[in-house]
């Protein structure tokens, strides 16, 4: 459960990531340890990014989320449709982001079973603000980092599907498949499907 994680500000760097997520799944689908991913990314660009440096950041972040995946979601992420391939993702981000698992509850759950689909700067400025005074870890973040982290939480509720429209910050529903509602239930993870706006 991610709440043994520590807060942490890994999103600045690694965002959603999709494509670089399906990728690492299909390698370890086919069997390949952690270490062979890394030298198969690496030597064969197949995150196709322009700078190494990108490339190694978000890599450990992908292998991370992809690790708390079962066989079950794996073949999901590969099998079944886009919508369902970003809300494994969604969910994989959850799993290893404390911080991110606790706005999607705190914020985003509230919104959506009180049927409020306006999500606004405040709504994301109070929970940090709430969170930084609760967290020295978090209170000891620099105003960019903060800033940086924001964005990063809208980029994923947009990409996700959960964010209709950055400008206006309309929220949606997801179209969540019903065997990987079925899914996440059995293996005990319902509170990540509340997160969701679902169950």
């Amino acid at each position: 459960m991610s709440q043994e994680l520590e807060y942490s500000a890994n999103l600045t760097g690694a965002s959603f990531l999709l494509y670089e997520f399906k990728q690492v799944v299909s390698l370890k689908e086919q069997g390949l340890e952690d270490s062979d991913i890394k030298v198969r990314v690496l030597t064969e660009n197949l995150f196709q990014y322009q700078v190494k440096a990108s490339l190694k950041r978000s890599l450990p972040t992908v292998l991370r989320r992809v690790k708390v995946l079962d066989d079950t979601l794996r073949k999901m992420v590969l099998e079944e449709s886009l919508d369902t391939c970003k809300i494994i993702n969604l969910y994989a981000i959850m799993k290893t982001d404390r911080l991110f698992f606790e706005f999607m509850n705190e914020v985003i759950r509230e919104k959506l079973e009180t049927d409020n689909y306006m999500f606004e700067k405040k709504d994301l400025n109070v929970f940090i603000a709430s969170k930084a005074e609760q967290d020295a870890g978090v209170a000891s973040w620099m105003e960019q980092t903060v800033n940086k982290l924001k964005q990063v939480f809208v980029k994923v509720l947009y990409e996700s599907g959960l964010l209709k429209d950055k400008k206006t910050g309309e929220l949606s529903r997801l179209l969540m498949d019903e065997q990987l509602e079925q899914h996440l239930i059995q293996i005990g993870d319902i509170a990540y499907l509340r997160a969701m706006g679902e169950v």
